[in-house]
Parts: structure tokens; C-alpha cells; sequence
């Protein structure tokens, strides 16, 4: 049922001041909007992993993060992992990596150079497999073929060979970069015909997403997590604050 409207409680709006009404609701409808929206925002556009759960459906890769650093540090095994930097580094990072994720060959061009430069001898890279085989079908195959040549000590080497080459990922391309590398080319044929690193890359697959790593690249700096592609300027604002002993 309809209410009728009193003749006293009626009030006139001239139109300049309704005009101004509107667009001071649209703002707010704007604020509030992006608020739900940002704050409804996936795991993977975050910064840091905060008390993560177990993924949930399938990792994606990550671009640049926009979000503050959390200090929240988690336990991340890195020895016995391929690495490069003194072994009693005080900063030891962990990647989580797929060797077909453009935004991880972002941050091997854009900032890991940069960071071994800004900070000699105290960075200890650790890189741990975390192939995104849904979207990337020569990511497995490539961390095979790294870890044919960790065997015979150039996973470094290769890995870089392997960014270099991100658009012609394949066997063919294994076969070369070992070649160019003077590795045992029987060797590394076999090692890649085996597929004995299988179940170590799964390993590694399956201890990212147990701790909730949703995205590609992934970083620990001593634990503390960094998710996507960021600038050198995200990762020197914790190794300062790591070096300075000023994060718990």
C-alpha cells in the first residue's frame, strides 16, 4: 500500500544541489565497490602468503604483487636443493619456479641479477620445482632436463639457457643446451629418457601446495614469502629489515 507524503514533510532540492547529491553517492558506490573487489581479491594477486590453507583447484602464475609485505615466516626445507651463493649466506631465498611462467623469466632477467649485485656473497638462491602443467606443457620436461644437468653440476648454467629460450621449449632444445654446455650428451640423453626426477619434482609440487603456494614465482627470504614477479625494491626492503634483525 502506497504512503501518502504530508505537504509539511516535504522538502524542495534545487537541481545543482541534487546533481552534487549523485555524484558524492557515486563516489562513495566507487570506493565501496573497489574495496569488495580488492578485498575478495585471489590468493595469488597477494603479496605475502598469510596463514595459507591447502590450494584449492589450480595454480596460477603471478604477476607483480601490489600489496604491503606481512611478516609471517614458515619453515621452508633448501638443502639438498640446486643453489648458488655461499652455504652460510644470511639470506637464503627460495624460489618456487616454472620454467615456461613468463613472470618467473621476468624476475630471472629484471631482478635476480640486481639482487646478487646489490648484495655479494649473502644471498644464498635455492630454486625448488613447482611446474604449472595444467597451462604449461613443457614445464615438467624442462625441470627434468634441469635435473639431468644438476647431475653433472650446470643446473645453473642450464637453467639460465632454459629462460633464455622460454619460446622454444622442447626436447630438441634440451638436447642442444646440453650440448652447448659440453655435458655428456649420453648421459644426459638417458637421464631424460628415465624420468627418475619424477617423483622429486612432484616432491617439490606437492610440498608448495600443501603449504598453500598457489602461484609462480613464489619466494622465501628466510621464510618470508614473496608472491609474483616483484621489483628489485620488494625484495631489498625485507633483506635490509632481515640483515638489520629488525623482522622477529
Amino acid at each position: 500500500m502506497d504512503t501518502p507524503i504530508n505537504s509539511e514533510d516535504t522538502i524542495t532540492f534545487k537541481r545543482t544541489h541534487f546533481y552534487s547529491v549523485l555524484v558524492i553517492l557515486a563516489f562513495a558506490i566507487g570506493i565501496l565497490t573497489g574495496y569488495v573487489v580488492w578485498g575478495l581479491a585471489p590468493r595469488s594477486q597477494q603479496a605475502i602468503i598469510d596463514n595459507p590453507p591447502v590450494a584449492q583447484g589450480p595454480i596460477v602464475e603471478a604477476p607483480a604483487a601490489t600489496q604491503a609485505p606481512q611478516f609471517t615466516r614458515y619453515e621452508i626445507p633448501f638443502e639438498g636443493f640446486p643453489s648458488q651463493g655461499p652455504v652460510d649466506a644470511p639470506i637464503v631465498i627460495v624460489e618456487f619456479s616454472d620454467f615456461q611462467c613468463p613472470f618467473c623469466k621476468r624476475f630471472q632477467d629484471e631482478t635476480a641479477g640486481q639482487l646478487l649485485a646489490a648484495y655479494p656473497g649473502q644471498i644464498r638462491f635455492v630454486y625448488r620445482h613447482l611446474p604449472l602443467t595444467s597451462i604449461h606443457p613443457e614445464a615438467f620436461p624442462s625441470a627434468e632436463a634441469s635435473m639431468c644437468a644438476n647431475e653433472q653440476d650446470a643446473f645453473w648454467d642450464y637453467h639460465d639457457r632454459i629462460f633464455e629460450n622460454q619460446d622454444k621449449l622442447g626436447r630438441e632444445l634440451y638436447l642442444q643446451i646440453a650440448a652447448d654446455l659440453n655435458l655428456d650428451a649420453v648421459t644426459f640423453e638417458e637421464c631424460l629418457d628415465s624420468g627418475k626426477y619424477k617423483d622429486v619434482i612432484q616432491q617439490d609440487m606437492d610440498f608448495a601446495l600443501n603449504l598453500g603456494v598457489q602461484s609462480t614465482p613464489t619466494f622465501f627470504i628466510n621464510g618470508l614469502a614473496i608472491v609474483g614477479a616483484q621489483p628489485f625494491e620488494a625484495f631489498k626492503q625485507i633483506i635490509d629489515l632481515e640483515l638489520a634483525g629488525k623482522i622477529p
